[in-house]
């Protein structure tokens, strides 16, 4: 048996940083990649982050996980930092002024009220007789002047939270305006003026990664590429060599904001643009991805296919004996065996369709629907299950949380049926994502929407149903024909080799090669 730590890098191999703009706990593909680079002989460090408390750290196999404490007040926009005259010109500038007028307009009120009862029931209290008609005159004229200033500052007021929320969607004209002009100005550098909140995770990993003294950084996503191309130029500068490889986990220009932001989709892909030819090696989770990434970044190389895959499930009988025992999904969900049971596990989100699968339910007879989904009390969650209860069919929805990555494929295999509903959204049509594959070594029969690449395979495989995607006449039929058949959809995974490529494992082998490649086997350089 090798003697050799797991963590430690054998001759030829070297030192990697890997970057995720997250606390690591929940992004399968980072933790997978992680694990299986530091058993591929690798030694590993995985940056994540915490937006609250402190950093900590822990081991996935022989990878070492650290979460940096990140502040942002670079995420501050304007107008929390500025009075905007144009947008609110009677607003009060950010900051404590509004709260302390409308404090400040009570108390007089209040105090006109008090004195002015001082003067009937307590006359005497209140001074001599000249005192008393010299005040009397004096409230004359203060109870309306404190009650017009009281409006007055309200009226500032509303103008005050009006101009801040404004500001914070910045989605307005001025908004847009402001985009324009500094998209001609400073193009590529844009992102500079329109998401400078980039320049807080740079200051957060920094200096981490500098001290590490890599050998290759790994930089998931677009957030992290820039991280990670400014830590390489450092290196490179100070005579190391460094490579570079970005992981793109989707198409940014495809991406749904949350909020309608006239800064984050141009902002954001300002800054891809500008440091995506820093990248040594481009990595990426399809081909249909791969291809629009070289379009747009003209990429000289085609960007290398890491798919989201799961790892290759556990055979029961080799689990060892203190293995940590996988929760019952049915259990869970407090239903037998017999009850046909419709999975979903991901991120939630309305343009994921889970609406559409709540809608669906009256017309599903019996059918229950489990949520597998990272945090089931969160909000828009629990207005899916009420949704549900509004429909009569609340007692058929469940919301559970996420099991470990190695064992999603064990937790999710109790169900009949795994539903990937999502909306037609650019980054849609291009991906199989993390939940196709982890469905099918579940061996579940899918239903699936018909967005591009995800519904070609589902029909090519034979694993599954096509619906309309938010149509729910049409998913509702696509349930009921898997349902009615469910072995005929599940004997497509006895292809010979179908699951074997779509395994971590498969995928592990393509990553430790493309590192190899890039670091040419030299040893890592001794580091003081």
């Amino acid at each position: 048996m090798d003697t050799q730590s797991v963590g430690t890098p054998p001759p030829g191999k070297g030192r990697v940083v890997m970057l995720v703009d997250n606390k690591v706990e929940g992004d399968s593909r980072v933790q997978k990649a992680a694990e299986s680079t530091a058993a591929a002989g690798w030694e590993v460090v995985l940056l994540g982050l915490v937006r609250s408390g402190k950093g900590r750290s822990w081991q996935i196999g022989g990878a070492e996980v650290r979460l940096l404490p990140i502040k942002t007040p670079l995420a501050k926009r304007h107008a929390e930092r500025h009075r905007s005259l144009l947008r609110r010109p009677f607003a009060y500038p950010p900051g404590p002024l509004a709260a302390f007028r409308r404090q400040w307009a009570k108390a007089w009120r209040a105090d006109v009220a008090t004195r002015r009862a001082a003067l009937r029931v307590v006359p005497e209290a209140v001074g001599s007789p000249f005192f008393r008609t010299m005040e009397k005159m004096r409230l004359a004229l203060a109870g309306p002047v404190s009650r017009i200033v009281q409006r007055w500052i309200s009226f500032r007021s509303g103008q005050t939270t009006a101009a801040q929320q404004a500001g914070r969607r910045l989605g307005g004209p001025l908004d847009r305006a402001f985009t324009a002009f500094w998209k001609a100005v400073k193009g590529k550098r844009a992102w500079r003026r329109l998401e400078p909140v980039l320049w807080d995770y740079e200051l957060t990993y920094a200096k981490e990664i500098d001290d590490l003294r890599p050998d290759l950084i790994h930089a998931n996503d677009f957030r992290m590429l820039g991280v990670g191309a400014r830590a390489a130029v450092r290196a490179r500068a100070a005579g190391r060599q460094v490579k570079l490889v970005w992981d793109a986990h989707e198409f940014l220009p495809g991406v749904r904001p949350w909020e309608d932001n006239a800064h984050w989709i141009p902002g954001n892909t300002a800054h891809e643009s500008e440091f995506a030819p820093y990248a040594d090696a481009v990595v990426t989770v399809s081909e249909g991805l791969a291809d629009l990434l070289r379009e747009r970044h003209g990429l000289r190389d085609q960007p290398t296919v890491v798919l989201n895959a799961p790892d290759r499930p556990a055979d029961p009988e080799v689990l060892s004996a203190d293995a940590e025992p996988v929760p019952d999904l049915r259990e869970l969900c407090g239903i037998g065996s017999e009850v046909p049971l419709i999975v979903y596990s991901g991120s939630p989100g309305p343009q994921r369709g889970l609406g559409d699968m709540i809608e669906a339910l009256p017309a599903l007879d019996g059918v229950h629907m489990a949520f597998v989904v990272p945090n089931p009390a969160a909000a828009y969650i629990q207005s899916l299950l009420k949704r549900a209860a509004d429909l009569g069919v609340g007692d058929r929805a469940h919301a559970v949380p996420y099991v470990p990555h190695g064992q999603v494929v064990r937790y999710l295999a109790a169900a009949d049926v795994g539903c990937i509903p999502i909306h037609h959204w650019p980054n849609h049509e291009i991906a199989l994502i993390t939940k196709f594959f982890e469905y099918s070594h579940a061996r579940l029969p899918l239903v699936v929407s018909d967005v591009k690449t995800m519904s070609e395979m589902t029909r090519a495989t034979g694993q599954g149903e096509v619906f309309t995607a938010e149509n729910t006449d049409d998913f509702v039929r696509a349930v009921k024909n898997v349902l009615a058949d469910p072995e005929r959809y599940r004997s497509a995974y006895d292809k010979p080799g179908l699951l074997d490529t779509w395994t971590w494992e498969a995928q592990a082998e393509v990553l430790d090669g493309l590192y190899t490649k890039l670091v040419s086997g030299h040893t890592a350089k001794a580091r003081s």
